[in-house]
């Protein structure tokens, strides 16, 4: 009686996960671990740079830097892994750190944290000619070498008059004025440590002589609303919450304002970076957390919606795992990057020189969530693209994973796994909007992999 007890409450136990996790928003990449969100609007797009924990980290383990992007905010398109440490000779493995990316004169400038043999931290620079890349090193050395171990967490902004600032810090905060071509600093000026006092940043005692006396961790994000400067950061020791200061000026003097996002929640993990971006009239709190490792070494974004007080304050922001609301529709007869998607379970995203982005470790019962697709009068097929490897089905269904089944296509092992087929299938013809799910099913082994698909 007991082990029957048992097994019914581990069956409704999964049941309620596996519900949960379709409903769920947060965190909003599956497919890897991804630090240190920071968020930029280019054109109609928001773009998202990140770090890359390992999948096995136990300690600080981070070798590439990622970039997504959304016109929607819930269905992301993954378009892989577009800078790494390798790319900067100067630098060593498992020291990826935060990054942020910004545009100037149609040319994106990416400045990253990365270890110097010899240093603690330093930053760098990469270019790009397009905000998902490729990206490489702009001038082949650091371009802030202190020799201080602060150095770290770069965040970049443009001024109204043009200026550019790069600020920095961890323990206190530096700035550079950055010179027009965005990857020089003004060496007259050279490098400014902010005034770290209670009055301007939270305020704790401490006995380090390497560290200022504040609750100022590190994860500075320079923001700018209405004349006001805004210096969000991970704030508090550890745990980290997220505080911010004001200033009237780029230069301070600051003023503690208060705390943004508490520590304490669920899923929280001991480190947090925020990272604030308007879009499309919405504005938008970035932060990561632990939510699906469980790991504090493996930490993935989360983005909350939230609106300003009427004072210009922030409001105290909750995490959630609904995460933020839908802002358009995704048309499924324009061609659709399988690595697009709301939510994926199981499955992992690789980037190559042939196929460039595409889903692959796709095993039985794993599938991918599309959300708000307008199918408007219906759809009556749909084509995939594919490599099979031992083959399988892709059920198509609507609204959940074990929703309405509309039609199924089944991908063939013809061919060998490195050559791109097409498989086709009638769908029940299907109107309106509503959530798409693809469901794999096969034999045990990876089946596929998925480069994109098409309703017709």
């Amino acid at each position: 009686m007991g082990y029957k007890f048992n097994y019914y409450l581990l069956t409704v136990t999964f049941s309620f996960i596996f519900v949960v996790m379709v409903r769920a928003q947060n965190p909003i990449i599956q497919t890897s671990y991804t630090p240190d969100p920071a968020p930029m609007v280019y054109n109609d797009t928001l773009f998202l740079y990140t770090g890359c924990d390992a999948d096995t980290a136990c300690y600080f383990d981070m070798n590439e830097w990622q970039v997504f992007s959304t016109v929607d905010m819930v269905n992301w398109t993954d378009h892989g892994v577009q800078l790494s440490y390798k790319d900067f000779k100067w630098t060593k493995p498992k020291s990826a750190w935060a990054a942020q990316c910004i545009e100037r004169n149609g040319k994106f400038y990416w400045y990253v944290c990365c270890e110097y043999p010899g240093n603690w931290h330093v930053i760098g620079v990469a270019v790009s000619d397009r905000p998902t890349g490729p990206f490489k090193d702009a001038i082949s050395k650091p371009l802030v070498y202190t020799g201080k171990m602060g150095d770290i967490d770069p965040t970049v902004y443009i001024d109204d008059d043009g200026q550019a600032y790069l600020y920095w810090g961890n323990g206190k905060v530096c700035y550079v004025k950055l010179n027009e071509d965005m990857i020089s600093y003004d060496k007259e000026m050279g490098i400014v440590e902010l005034d770290m006092n209670k009055e301007q940043f939270e305020y704790l005692e401490r006995n380090d002589p390497n560290r200022a006396n504040t609750l100022f961790e590190e994860g500075p994000w320079l923001y700018k609303r209405n004349g006001l400067y805004y210096m969000i950061y991970a704030a508090g020791g550890i745990p980290e919450y997220i505080a911010y200061s004001t200033a009237s000026s780029f230069n301070g003097p600051w003023t503690y304002r208060g705390v943004i996002m508490n520590k304490g929640y669920e899923d929280m993990a001991f480190t947090n970076h925020p990272g604030i971006v308007d879009y499309k009239g919405k504005s938008y709190f970035f932060y990561h957390n632990q939510g699906i490792s469980k790991h504090g070494f493996r930490r993935s974004t989360c983005i909350e919606e939230f609106n300003f007080n009427a004072d210009g304050t922030f409001p105290n922001i909750k995490p959630t795992k609904e995460g933020v609301s839908l802002i358009a529709t995704l048309n499924p007869y324009r061609r659709t990057e399988a690595e697009t998607m709301a939510w994926g379970q199981g499955v992992k995203t690789k980037k190559d020189s042939k196929g460039g982005v595409y889903l692959t470790s796709i095993h039985n019962n794993d599938y991918i969530k599309v959300r708000n697709v307008d199918f408007a009068k219906g759809a009556k097929s749909i084509e995939v693209v594919a490599t099979p490897i031992a083959g399988g089905e892709i059920e198509i269904r609507l609204d959940e994973a074990d929703g309405a089944l509309i039609g199924i296509c089944k991908i063939d092992k013809t061919g060998n796994s490195d050559t791109w087929g097409s498989f086709s299938a009638k769908v029940k013809k299907t109107g309106g909007i509503h959530d798409l799910f693809f469901v794999f099913k096969g034999a045990d082994g990876e089946l596929f992999n998925l480069d994109y698909w098409i309703f017709k």
